[in-house]
């Protein structure tokens, strides 16, 4: 049994859209005639659509609450196509019921379902295959992506204000650079007065503006093109290219504390959920959705297996090399390492939200100074010719 996906016509003449379950594409039909729905287009699911951050954590959630309430997978993802909260997902939801129908794991279904799905996210929910916790993973999976779209909200709204001042200010120099620069040039010719260097500047920087502009903004959109594709082609490119993000001055501060806090916790609910150690210490690295360090905590387990220390290890992993192996150690000295690993998880939850905060609270005021500098420079360069012609007229 297979799900379609259709777009078509009812008894009264409206387009109208849906699923239908079927053995072939003419059940399909059949069942639609049937029901009065003159098909157009018919198709079966399976295409990778875009499911936002807070619409897979309500996905999640439900189906967390679906599992802890004893209904099988399948007849979880039966409930959530049917439910109201999922219609702009339940395509979704049918390629994925239809993945685990077929035998895979719900963390390749939902992969092969949506582009969307992180790795973090595929990581965790394998692990929790893996150690049959899923419902307690799904839901503190869920728990984490809202919070990721609470600090993505706080940013946006942090953002807004500055966007507005930067918008103005752009459209305040254009007026300037395009109106009153060259006006004002033109009355400095018509007087054979020298013009100022910072007015000689903008106008030279306002004509190139004008003249390459569009070259840049081809340029930049051509080089992201490119560099998003080398990085989903090449795992070289990709690991070398996350290995420099951790030193970014800023950007690597918090992608470390994201990975320790990431690693911490998906620790803490593998081992509580009966996973061995080495795989665990596997999972939590792919969970960290870092590819460098996926690899690196490969090399980790590895070590263990061969009889290495835990703490030792991973203390060779130079983002997770701060205070996480000192957690590690007390943990197995005193043999809870999962409980350890949930207090470091929150206390890197307690860094990152200190992290983001400040970050937010600089970003703001920089913004407006760099806005308001650029069209100071613009004022005085149309405000020095005027007051130059007003001394030599007043002369």
């Amino acid at each position: 049994m297979k799900t379609y996906e259709y777009k078509g016509f009812n008894r009264n003449g409206r387009p109208c859209k849906g699923l239908v379950e079927a053995l072939s594409l003419k059940e399909a039909r059949e069942k639609l005639i049937t029901d009065g729905i003159l098909a157009e287009r018919i198709f079966v699911t399976g295409r990778k659509l875009v499911l936002r951050l807070g619409d897979r954590a309500v996905l999640y959630r439900e189906l967390s609450s679906l599992l802890g309430a004893g209904f099988p997978l399948v007849r979880a993802l039966d409930i959530l196509i049917a439910s109201p909260e999922m219609a702009d997902s339940n395509i979704l939801v049918a390629g994925v019921r239809d993945k685990v129908k077929e035998g895979s794991s719900l963390a390749d279904a939902l992969s092969a379902a949506s582009k969307s799905v992180t790795p973090f996210e595929r990581a965790i929910i394998q692990s929790a295959e893996r150690s049959a916790t899923v419902e307690t993973m799904l839901e503190r999976l869920a728990a984490f992506l809202e919070e990721q779209e609470k600090i993505r909200e706080r940013i946006k709204a942090a953002l807004l204000y500055p966007s507005i001042v930067f918008t103005l200010g752009i459209c305040v120099a254009m007026i300037m650079l395009g109106v009153l620069i060259p006006r004002a040039r033109e009355i400095i010719a018509g007087n054979n007065m020298p013009m100022p260097m910072l007015t000689r500047s903008m106008i030279w920087f306002g004509g190139a503006v004008v003249r390459w502009g569009w070259l840049v903004v081809v340029a930049g959109v051509a080089c992201a093109v490119y560099f998003k594709r080398r990085l989903a082609a090449d795992d070289d490119f990709r690991m070398n290219w996350d290995k420099k993000l951790f030193r970014f001055p800023l950007i690597g501060r918090g992608r470390t504390l994201l990975v320790n806090l990431r690693f911490s916790r998906t620790m803490a609910v593998l081992l509580k959920g009966g996973v061995s150690l080495i795989d665990a210490v596997i999972l939590a690295g792919r969970a960290t959705g870092s590819a460098w360090i996926g690899r690196l905590t490969e090399g980790a387990a590895e070590s263990i297996r061969h009889g290495g220390n835990l703490a030792d290890a991973i203390r060779q992993i130079s983002p997770l090399s701060g205070s996480l192996p000192g957690w590690l150690r007390v943990g197995e000295a005193s043999g809870s390492i999962d409980s350890l690993m949930e207090n470091a998880g929150q206390r890197y939850q307690s860094q990152w939200d200190r992290y983001i905060g400040t970050c937010l609270g600089f970003l703001e005021p920089l913004l407006i100074l760099l806005i308001g500098g650029f069209v100071l420079l613009v004022t005085l360069s149309v405000l020095m010719p005027i007051i130059a012609l007003t001394q030599v007229v007043g002369k």
